[in-house]
């Protein structure tokens, strides 16, 4: 087995330190640290070298000229894998990753769990009105308990968009711990598909008006950007609380804020947002009616072990030939499958 002859660069961080353990028993691999203030002269012979990019999933962390777009990619000739930290995938123009040949792969599923409870946590804090019951202990005195009455979450309708691993998971918890109902809106699943992961098939805008929970759990990607408007909060119901845990852009802030302001909807849980971490005076950290986290719904030590473990594995298989599992851009592989044969000299299967 030659040695260093499969090149891998990473950008600042992995998901966890179990990554570069798994790599570094592989002598047929070199793996190169980068920080975003690398100089060129330092990052510009890795990335010409590198046949796999193991890159953060979190825009805002990442220096934009080590986002994967036509740029970086005509400084990177020699690269077939570009493997995101996380289920999402933001600093990576897809596109031009198929145009280049370049297959795209993530961790869809790793951190499911740690979502899904994130999201069941938001939404029993937000209907028993936790956060602002905290709030008004630590502001007033006497404070009058039934001005604080909540709601029990058993036997509501959750709204879940997009039911992949983390719906799917939000769902069996829902359904199972509570017998809530589950609508479903995912244009990509069959009925039948949504029935078997816990869900009713139903169209976005019937689901927006049906449901007392609203929980977005899709990928971002040109169909859901900005999916959720002024138009679409209209539709929910005043007592309905927005919950989301998947990305920013995918709902309009200031479309929120204003059926916020206006008393239209009864609170929201926020874990993504347009520019990550938003800043404390941010319009939407206002309300004592909105639940907010920095992106750290999967952010947990048993999903960070799991996510640095599955990307470790499923990169080592490609780098050996194997059709990797979480391909997001399938349609990339004949073109992927000649790069990979002249840079290695076998066909992948």
């Amino acid at each position: 087995m030659s040695v260093n002859n499969k090149r891998v660069f990473y950008v600042k961080y992995l998901a966890h330190d179990i990554y570069t353990e798994i790599l570094k028993a592989r002598p047929d691999v070199r793996l190169d640290r980068l920080e975003n203030e690398s100089p060129a002269e330092i990052f510009s012979p890795i990335l010409s070298a590198a046949h796999a990019y193991q890159i953060g999933a979190a825009r805002d962390e990442l220096a934009r000229h080590f986002h994967v777009d036509k740029d970086l990619l005509k400084r990177t000739p020699n690269l077939l894998i570009v493997s995101s930290n996380g289920a999402g995938f933001d600093p990576v123009d897809v596109d031009a990753c198929t145009e280049a040949g370049v297959v795209v792969v993530n961790q869809s599923g790793g951190n499911a769990n740690s979502v899904a409870e994130h999201a069941l946590g938001m939404m029993i804090t937000l209907s028993k009105r936790i956060l602002e019951s905290d709030r008004a202990l630590r502001r007033e005195r006497n404070v009058n308990r039934n001005s604080l009455i909540g709601n029990e979450v058993k036997d509501k309708t959750v709204g879940i968009i997009g039911i992949g691993n983390v719906g799917r998971r939000i769902a069996e918890l829902c359904k199972g711990l509570l017998h809530m109902k589950v609508l479903a809106y995912d244009p990509y699943l069959s009925a039948e598909e949504i029935a078997a992961r816990g869900g009713e098939k139903v169209e976005l805008d019937d689901l927006l008006r049906a449901s007392d929970f609203v929980s977005i759990s899709c990928p971002l990607n040109k169909g859901s950007r900005r999916m959720i408007g002024a138009r679409e909060f209209a539709l929910m119901q005043p007592h309905a609380f927005f919950v989301t845990t998947a990305r920013g852009f995918i709902h309009d802030e200031e479309a929120l804020y204003e059926v916020l302001k206006q008393k239209r909807i009864a609170g929201a849980g926020l874990d993504v947002w347009d520019k990550e971490p938003p800043p404390p005076e941010h319009p939407l950290l206002q309300f004592d009616n909105v639940l907010a986290s920095p992106h750290t719904a999967g952010v947990t030590r048993e999903a960070r072990i799991n996510m640095g473990r599955i990307a470790a594995e499923q990169l080592l298989d490609a780098l050996d030939g194997k059709r990797p599992p979480r391909i997001v851009n399938p349609e990339v592989w004949p073109d992927y499958a000649k790069r990979f044969e002249r840079t290695f000299g076998f066909t992948p299967k």
